[in-house]
């Protein structure tokens, strides 16, 4: 037997109004008589309609995400973090995979959003471009990952202190010529790639390290990329005796590329990156690491925050949260003269 709202009203002796309150979580309900319904209704196996809760609530119950990718290991544990916290409020996750920054955006317009999803929570993408602009502009609750805008909450790491975190940390175990390995030649606005390379470039500068620009490669932010720079910079007449690359993935495609010559990453050529990808300590990479998963855990958290309030108040919850990076040591970065010795 499916039992209905109004059984359920009925064994507990209350209203069906104060059952779907009850249920739903909304304010105003006894916290004896809130208990009182949810044990009735688990009882009798009854759950609220999602349809008919959405339609009184005038909510959808769902979230889009934004980002210029899935599939790669930073976007999918981002999601992880989100629907870690979304799960739990029973809130749906549409994703909008949008490609290469560099190549085209295809971010959703907006008559494909308005009446689909409560907010939105854009992950990676330059809140400067006009496509991320116009979704600022649409009145929704929003959230951004590894960018920011004014009166936006966001959750990012200081990308230029990384940059010359690994970039110093080359320098102090005795490396001079020491080459990066970044995202791509053409400028895309995607902010961690430039003031990463801005914070190599710091760190060079300090040190009275001159910049050599032929030790300025691609690697597109994947594995294949990295092996295919790190293979370009090993045919120079003078190769690196360092790489710091601005992303696991690309420091994982160097270290294969050094195997394939025959060379010991650390010993031959030191290599550093940038991420905490999960399998950084399988490779023995030297990483700045950043907690990815926190991210979307937190974006989520200030996403559903502005859920509660009126539109106007929502500048209450607009903080810019830097997180702190951490220099994990393996070693693919052990000292000069141990690696002579």
């Amino acid at each position: 037997m499916a039992y209905t709202i109004r059984d359920v009203a009925a064994a507990a002796g209350v209203s069906t109004a104060t059952v779907s309150r009850a249920l739903r979580g909304l304010p105003h309900v006894n916290p004896q008589t809130r208990e009182l319904v949810r044990r009735v209704a688990s009882d009798m196996d009854y759950v609220v309609s999602p349809s008919a809760s959405r339609l009184a609530s005038g909510r959808t119950g769902t979230i889009a995400v934004i980002a210029p990718f899935i599939a790669r290991w930073f976007f999918s544990t981002v999601l992880s973090g989100v629907d870690s916290v979304l799960h739990t409020h029973d809130i749906d996750l549409l994703v909008f995979e949008v490609g290469d920054p560099a190549i085209a955006y295809r971010i959703p317009p907006e008559r494909r959003l308005r009446g689909r999803v409560d907010g939105l929570l854009v992950v990676a993408l330059p809140s400067e471009e006009s496509a991320v602009a116009n979704l600022l502009d649409l009145g929704l609750p929003v959230s951004l990952i590894g960018a920011t805008a004014a009166g936006v909450p966001s959750v990012s790491i200081d990308d230029v202190a990384a940059g010359q975190t690994a970039t110093q940390h080359l320098i102090n175990v005795g490396h001079q010529r020491i080459a990066i390995i970044t995202g791509q030649p053409k400028p895309t606005g995607f902010a961690p790639a430039t003031d990463r390379e801005r914070g190599y470039a710091t760190a060079l500068r300090k040190a009275g390290l001159t910049q050599d620009p032929q030790l300025r490669s691609f690697g597109y932010f994947t594995v294949a990329g990295g092996e295919q720079a790190m293979t370009g910079l090993l045919a120079h007449a003078q190769p690196p005796t360092a790489v710091f690359a601005a992303s696991d993935e690309m420091a994982f495609g160097a270290i294969r590329a050094l195997r394939r010559h025959g060379l010991r990453p650390g010993q031959d050529v030191a290599v550093v990156g940038v991420d905490g990808h999960d399998l950084s300590d399988l490779l023995d990479l030297t990483t700045v690491t950043q907690p990815v998963r926190d991210f979307g855990r937190m974006a989520a958290e200030a996403l559903l925050a502005q859920l509660q309030l009126p539109m106007a108040e929502r500048s209450r919850v607009a903080q810019a949260t830097v997180v702190p990076t951490t220099l994990v040591v393996r070693s693919s970065t052990v000292p000069v003269l141990l690696a002579e010795s």
